[in-house]
């Protein structure tokens, strides 16, 4: 008589994306048993020792079987929408449903309900509810990410934005990747902690310009936009009025110093130095 293996205690969302996807293929080489809990089942990586479950986080009940059984699950925000709050509330609700102890949230520095970053309001909001649903709760403040700078960069190799000369705090991908897999592995050493996780530099775009510079082997420029200027510059895309505030309001978060903080937490929970930005934007290059 086989006997069939437990059921993952340990559940990963977002694992077909950039970051869940990394922290996925983490917890794999470490051996930990893992769930991937994403829409698209055939895009899900196929990693050792992980079992894949379908569920939108709108699917209140997809999500609870999805998360049947688990203990630990990261909460990888959704993709930027006009309902994310919405669909992030469901979720929160159908873990607390399905009994998880502990959520860890994959939210944004700055996170408040004035914050200058429109999006940041909903990741607060999302960690309010989180609180009051009961789990416990680890929260994953990220600064922007560096894997994503040289995206600022229009095709005339100049990054437009009403930014200032306020700094940012760029934060690697891979690192916020290592310190969720630390919480994930010993979420009761993180229960109530709340970690804004940022590179290991404060620049301003001008100086993110000069160090994609070097490391492309181009000219790149910033050129500091009014918001009327960055708001008009952006109309053509006839991105809906949500998405444009998103838009601009990444900049202006930059210029009133919201994500100009460098912290230790990546090098606490990782046992590694934060990367700086020209180290990502190389190791990017190369691979």
């Amino acid at each position: 008589m086989t006997t069939a293996s437990p059921a993952p205690a340990l559940v990963v969302t977002g694992a077909t994306g950039r970051l869940g996807g990394r922290v996925a293929r983490r917890l794999a080489e470490r051996g930990v048993p893992q769930r991937l809990l994403v829409r698209s089942p055939g895009r899900a990586p196929k990693l050792p020792g992980a079992t894949v479950a379908a569920a939108d986080f709108g699917d209140r009940e997809a999500v609870v079987r999805g998360l049947s059984g688990a203990e630990t699950v990261l909460m990888v925000s959704a993709s930027e929408s006009a309902d994310r709050l919405a669909l992030h509330r469901t979720f929160v609700d159908a873990a607390a449903e399905a009994g998880v102890r502990h959520l860890v949230y994959v939210s944004f520095c700055g996170a408040a309900p004035d914050a200058t970053f429109t999006l940041a309001r909903d990741h607060f909001h999302t960690e309010e509810h989180i609180r009051e649903r009961g789990p416990a709760f680890t929260f994953l403040r990220d600064n922007l990410y560096a894997d994503f700078v040289p995206h600022f960069v229009g095709e005339d190799g100049v990054i437009r934005g009403p930014a200032g000369q306020g700094r940012a705090a760029f934060v690697a991908q891979d690192d916020i990747a290592d310190a969720a897999v630390t919480v994930l592995t010993h979420p009761d050493d993180h229960a109530g902690a709340v970690y804004d996780l940022t590179g290991p530099e404060s620049l301003t775009l001008e100086e993110a310009a000069a160090t994609l510079s070097e490391t492309l082997g181009r000219t790149i420029t910033y050129h500091p936009e009014t918001i009327e200027e960055a708001y008009t510059s952006r109309a053509p895309y006839n991105a809906p009025r949500w998405q444009l505030d998103a838009w601009v309001s990444t900049y202006t978060a930059i210029a009133s110093g919201d994500l100009s903080q460098v912290t230790q937490s990546i090098p606490h929970l990782t046992d590694h130095p934060a990367t700086p930005l020209a180290e990502v934007l190389r190791t990017a290059r190369q691979s």
